[in-house]
């Protein structure tokens, strides 16, 4: 088991159950389809983390389930944004000090404000990014709303 990550050491001190579950990468298999096919879930139980920039609040991050797609609208009104855009990725690493594929919601280097997607509330498993790419966490969705200080909301 390759050593634990920012995120990992977040939730054993918060004690929230998890299993780390590593998979083989390549650079052009890093979406979020390709990763639940290899941790063996359903790609709307893994959920994708999304960098963005709010014109009034700046960084934010979600996170939504791998088969959806990110609505902009939404997200704007429940960050009290007129409207928010994706990060370019040569930011992130930057931002977050994650690289791309390997972004986690938990153990971000700056406390951005972190909105979750409602339907992980439902699931026990949601898969996230471990902050590492080749590794996923597995916790209740429940558990990942409470470690994350997670704004619950309708993002897609």
């Amino acid at each position: 088991m390759a050593s634990k990550t920012n995120a990992c050491r977040l939730l054993d001190q918060l004690r929230v159950a998890y299993t780390l579950h590593e998979y083989t990468w390549e650079e052009e298999q890093l979406d979020a389809g390709t990763v639940a096919a290899k941790v063996g879930l359903p790609a709307g139980q893994l959920f994708k983390t999304l960098v963005l920039r709010g014109d009034k609040t700046g960084v934010l991050v979600v996170c939504i389930p791998g088969d959806q797609e990110l609505d902009l609208k939404k997200t704007a009104a429940v960050s009290g944004n007129k409207k928010v855009e994706m990060v370019p990725v040569k930011e992130i690493q930057g931002l977050t000090g994650y690289i791309r594929g390997g972004v986690s919601p938990l153990g971000i280097k700056k406390a951005y404000p972190l909105y979750l997607d409602r339907k992980a509330l439902a699931l026990d498993p949601v898969s996230i990014s471990a902050g590492r790419r080749g590794m996923q966490i597995f916790l209740a969705g429940e558990a990942l709303a409470s470690a994350a200080e997670a704004v619950v909301s309708e993002l897609t």
